[in-house]
C-alpha cells in the first residue's frame, strides 16, 4: 500500500487538531513553504507567531496558536485545496473568495506564497494551497 505523504496537509491538520485540543502551540517538521504559510497566518492574525527550533535534521517549526478572550480558536476552519495527486491552479481572474472575503485563500505564485488579496492586487494566479477562516 503506497500512501502519498502531503506535508502541508499534515501541517494544517496539526494546527486544526492543536486548536481543538486547546494547545498553546504545535510542533511541525520545518520547511521553507511551511514557514511562508506560517508567516501569512501570523500576518493575517490567525496565529500568535512561530519560530524554528534547530535540531540535527530539518528543524522544528513551532506554531503558537491564538484564541479569543473566551478561549475559542481564532481559526474556525482550515482546508487543503491543492493536493499532490490533484493540483488546483487559478488564473488571476479566478482567485477564489473564501466566505465572501472573511477567510483567506493561500496561493503559491511565481512571486512566492501569498494571500488571495495580495495575488488579486498583483494580478497573478497560482496554485491554491489552502483556505483558512
Amino acid at each position: 500500500m503506497s500512501k502519498s505523504f502531503d506535508p502541508i496537509a499534515d501541517m494544517l491538520t496539526k494546527i486544526r487538531n492543536g486548536q481543538k485540543a486547546g494547545h498553546s502551540h504545535v510542533d511541525i517538521p520545518s520547511s521553507n513553504i511551511k514557514i511562508q504559510i506560517a508567516t501569512i497566518f501570523k500576518d493575517e492574525g490567525y496565529i500568535k507567531g512561530w519560530k524554528v527550533i534547530e535540531d540535527k535534521i530539518q528543524g522544528i517549526l513551532r506554531v503558537f496558536l491564538r484564541y479569543s478572550e473566551d478561549k475559542e480558536p481564532i481559526i474556525t476552519g482550515i482546508k487543503r485545496i491543492s493536493k499532490p495527486g490533484r493540483r488546483v491552479y487559478v488564473g488571476n481572474k479566478d482567485i477564489p473568495k473564501v466566505l465572501g472575503g472573511k477567510g483567506r485563500a493561500i496561493l503559491t505564485t511565481p512571486y512566492g506564497v501569498m494571500t488571495d488579496r495580495e495575488a488579486t492586487k498583483r494580478s497573478i494566479g497560482g496554485e491554491v494551497i489552502c483556505y483558512v477562516w
